[in-house]
């Protein structure tokens, strides 16, 4: 299917966790380029640098691993909405996430609670404070998985579990919003060259870009995956491959597999 204005008919805004970077920064630029005259939100800590003619972004400075923060923006953001753009279906997509690479729980207990805060529960805070909007208007949550959630993930333990738990979550809340006029759609993507290695602690170039996606390629793929109706959508034929194997083999299995090929990572750490 050709990714054109048609796709994403018919959001009037779309609101994004982490748009300042990566996956979110290229779902704000693309959308915003087919269809200029739909409205952003952005909740993140940095304001995005994005060079789109004309953009309609709102930025939301919030801490995402801060509960109390995500219960305020939240009813700015629907108060936002209300007063800039009253009418017409909303897409939120739950973009923002982080890991860590090493043995639990380094880097510290601290910074592994942090993730469960923004992998996890932000994601269900942020989308049940917001699905009454969305139920009343129509629209469509979109959370960023990962294909780490197909399989335990020794090494990235918390961040595997938290991305399990996104996915089988978006699935479950797809099947409760049937004929809501809201569904869930789960993105799981591989390796995507962002600021994820550095903040999981792993140098540039640790994992090779020929084993995952451009975000170009993810955001392109989620959004025909959106428009199809689809509940589950793995971009790139490796990471389709890598997701099918791993959920075809007995847990304890893909748990030691997966820790073979992750522990390789450990002389690619940034202090090493």
């Amino acid at each position: 299917m050709a990714l054109t204005a048609k796709t994403l008919f018919p959001f009037s805004a779309v609101v994004v966790t982490g748009g300042s970077s990566g996956i979110g920064k290229s779902f704000i630029e693309h959308i915003g380029r087919l269809q200029p005259q739909i409205h952003f939100c952005n909740l993140s800590r940095r304001i995005p640098d994005i060079n789109v003619p004309k953009l309609k972004l709102r930025h939301f400075p919030c801490d995402l691993s801060d509960a109390a923060a995500v219960a305020r923006v939240a009813d700015e953001v629907a108060a936002h909405l209300g007063r800039a753009v009253p009418a017409g279906k909303i897409l939120l997509i739950n973009n923002s996430g982080f890991g860590s690479y090493g043995r639990f729980p380094e880097p510290n207990l601290a910074h592994q609670l942090e993730m469960i805060d923004v992998n996890i529960r932000a994601v269900v805070d942020l989308t049940g404070r917001l699905l009454p909007l969305l139920r009343e208007r129509g629209g469509a949550i979109m959370n960023v998985a990962s294909v780490a959630a197909f399989q335990p993930t020794a090494y990235m333990a918390t961040y595997g579990a938290s991305k399990a738990f996104v996915l089988h979550w978006s699935l479950a809340l797809n099947e409760e919003l049937r004929g809501s006029g809201v569904r869930a759609l789960a993105v799981c993507p591989g390796p995507v060259p962002t600021e994820f290695f550095k903040r999981a602690g792993l140098k540039q170039g640790a994992v090779p870009d020929v084993l995952g996606e451009s975000c170009e390629t993810v955001v392109r793929a989620s959004l025909r995956a959106l428009a199809k109706g689809r509940g589950q959508m793995v971009p790139g034929w490796k990471s389709r491959v890598l997701a099918a194997l791993s959920s075809s083999l007995p847990k304890p299995l893909a748990a030691r597999l997966a820790a073979t090929v992750l522990e390789r990572y450990r002389l690619k750490r940034a202090h090493a």
